[in-house]
């Protein structure tokens, strides 16, 4: 399946799809040093956000897509050298609005779980 959404995400920092099928998605993220929170490697929680947002709108993909909230949970700690596969499915379609239940790992460890709403608008948000 093609993806027709977020055509200029940079997949170095948000994850490159390895699967996308109708309404969901699969996508992996190897995390690096310019992602570090600190000295210690603790791979700052936005790039795992961006990670489980950019599943989530490949899983809708529709070209004028938005994410308007989320429930997240971050489970462990993310290290620098960790590659993290996210796996985005959509839940429920009601009108524009579509929930998308994202989780994440590294490796067998869930680090990330979230339901996200995202909305499919009639033309693109800055239009």
């Amino acid at each position: 399946m093609d993806i027709i959404t977020h055509q200029k995400i940079s997949r170095r920092l948000c994850g490159t799809p390895v699967a996308v099928e109708t309404g969901m998605s699969r996508v992996e993220l190897s995390t690096t040093e310019e992602m570090a929170a600190d000295d210690t490697g603790l791979v700052h929680g936005g790039f795992v956000f961006g990670l489980a947002d950019y599943a989530a709108m490949i899983a809708v993909n529709h070209p004028n897509v938005v994410l308007g909230g989320a429930d997240v949970k971050f489970l462990k700690p993310v290290r620098v050298g960790e590659t993290i596969t996210a796996l985005a499915t959509v839940t429920e379609e009601k009108g524009k609005k579509r929930l998308v239940r994202v989780t994440a790992a590294a490796g067998d460890v869930r680090v990330f779980e979230g339901d996200l709403a995202c909305f499919v608008l009639d033309r693109h948000v800055l239009t």
